[in-house]
């Protein structure tokens, strides 16, 4: 996923204010969901009413973006549990990795906010783009 780095996402040093990459990170999320697993991430929330908290974030911020810079945000599966997953997201710009996060997210029931399984048709997806990504 490609990300525009705005004025409205930098500090006064002119550079990107870091919580804002975890409002990225979530973003890249939605579009893994609708563009890599063909999953519609509205009907999950809306219709299925199964939603994804991040349980734990960390992130390494190794050069800083700008203003005008394009970072091209990558998601990779990196585990799958029963109902959490673990995703790497990298930041690139121009080759080089501006910086690389960590999310554990858990799959909910938005009716009572407690953890259930990943869905079949949810998993199923997952493992092939998992297969793709260690391919």
């Amino acid at each position: 996923m490609q990300r525009l780095i705005r004025f409205s996402h930098c500090d006064p040093a002119g550079i990107v204010y870091f919580p804002v990459y975890f409002d990225m990170f979530n973003g890249a999320v939605e579009d893994w969901f609708t563009q890599g697993l063909d999953i519609d991430y509205a009907t999950m929330i809306l219709q299925r009413r199964l939603g994804l908290p991040i349980v734990h974030a960390e992130c390494d911020f190794v050069i800083p973006s700008r203003m005008g810079d394009t970072l091209t945000l990558g998601v990779l599966l990196e585990r799958l549990g029963r109902s959490s997953l673990q995703l790497r997201i990298n930041g690139e710009h121009e080759g080089q990795v501006r910086l690389s996060g960590s999310l554990t997210v858990v799959t909910t029931s938005l009716d009572d906010f407690a953890a259930v399984p990943i869905p079949d048709d949810i998993r199923a997806a997952m493992k092939r783009y998992q297969a793709g990504c260690e391919g």
